[in-house]
């Protein structure tokens, strides 16, 4: 690509007060002009006919970007002490780069350094167990070594990131907002402590762009485009962890999901997903395990290592029914009988007697005085 470096990294800031709303398109017509200056040169007319795009959306384009002043976007964040990145910055993230529609330009607070990462995603609604779950597999991870990435929103995000701060590890925050617009509000010192912890806070918008709704499903596909597995603790069907988990398949990236009760409404969600082939998370390891292996060099594998249970490797082993017996009988200290099993999962008895039997086999679980209950 010719032309001035630092023309053409303006012209991209400049395109990007477009972009946000979509960039698949963009990204296109950078390729098809030879660069983002070259674009802006082109009239609307000009886009219209030979780029593709309807007429009013180029007039739109023209208009919003003739707008714009990115010389002054770049001074404010350089006195912010703000990264302003494009793909043909070195610094901007590999994995980033390879997704389908990658941002035309990221703003970072903090540092973005290459290292193995994965996504913790979930509702806003949380229930105690996925705040407790969230916290120790952000706790589990970030002792390993590995980055949690997140979405700062209330609830499971919270947890996550407050968890990986607490343990002195890193985490990196992508934000449905400027840099300069924490939101929500009340994270703020959150934000600042993973800064200072050295993560970073990440955006596509421009510094001062508040919290509009649209803005948050474009954010999700950077959480899992920056992670190498995302994990989804808690979520109805209409969540936005759950659009998160479907910007990971998109990209390529593992998807897992922690089991939950199975009449909890924010465990649709996850559950959906296990039942469809995602990998069951129970603890750090079980996340890691699904990192490539070059990705796990150097990773302090024993800090999230699970006290107890079986491995990510055989629950995937299970067939759908035996895992869901496997997961109910999970959920109780105690442990259920065949007759519990049969009338929590609603199943008839030659349906949960095989599922247990299975369990047996594959000695998941014990059977001690009627009562089945998982293997330590």
């Amino acid at each position: 690509m010719g032309g001035d470096p630092g023309e053409e990294k303006l012209a991209r800031v400049r395109l990007n007060y477009f972009a946000c709303h979509k960039s698949d398109w963009l990204l296109r017509l950078i390729d098809i002009y030879g660069g983002a200056a070259e674009l802006l040169k082109r009239p609307p007319a000009e886009l219209a006919a030979e780029g593709g795009v309807m007429l009013d959306t180029a007039l739109r384009l023209a208009a919003q970007t003739a707008a714009a002043d990115p010389e002054k976007e770049m001074l404010a964040a350089q006195r912010a002490g703000i990264s302003v990145l494009t793909v043909l910055d070195v610094d901007y993230p590999e994995l980033l780069k390879k997704i389908y529609d990658p941002p035309l330009v990221i703003y970072v607070r903090g540092a973005l350094k290459p290292r193995p990462s994965a996504g913790i995603v979930g509702t806003r609604k949380a229930t105690a167990y996925g705040l407790r779950t969230a916290a120790r597999l952000a706790r589990e991870l970030a002792e390993a070594g590995v980055a949690v990435a997140s979405g700062l929103a209330r609830g499971i995000d919270t947890a996550a990131h407050q968890a990986a701060v607490d343990a002195g590890g890193v985490t990196w925050a992508a934000l449905g907002t400027g840099l300069n617009r924490i939101y929500p509000w009340e994270n703020r010192k959150l934000a600042e402590k993973i800064v200072e912890g050295g993560g970073a806070l990440v955006s596509e918008f421009p510094l001062d762009k508040g919290p509009l709704q649209a803005n948050f499903p474009r954010r999700n596909r950077i959480i899992s485009g920056l992670s190498l597995a995302t994990v989804v603790v808690e979520g109805g069907f209409e969540s936005g962890a759950l659009i998160t988990a479907r910007f990971a398949l998109d990209q390529g990236r593992e998807v897992l999901a922690v089991p939950g009760p199975v009449d909890s409404p924010v465990s649709r969600g996850p559950n959906f997903f296990i039942k469809n082939g995602a990998y069951p998370a129970e603890s750090g390891s079980d996340i890691i395990s699904c990192f490539p292996p070059e990705a796990m060099f150097g990773l302090k594998l024993s800090a999230a290592e699970p006290v107890h249970g079986p491995s990510a490797a055989a629950l995937r082993e299970l067939s759908p029914d035996a895992l869901l017996a496997y997961n109910a009988i999970a959920e109780d200290e105690a442990g259920l009988s065949a007759d519990e099993v049969t009338q929590k999962l609603e199943w008839q008895v030659q349906r949960a007697a095989a599922a247990l039997f299975e369990l047996e086999v594959s000695s998941l679980v014990n059977s001690k005085g009627g009562r089945y209950c998982r293997s330590t």
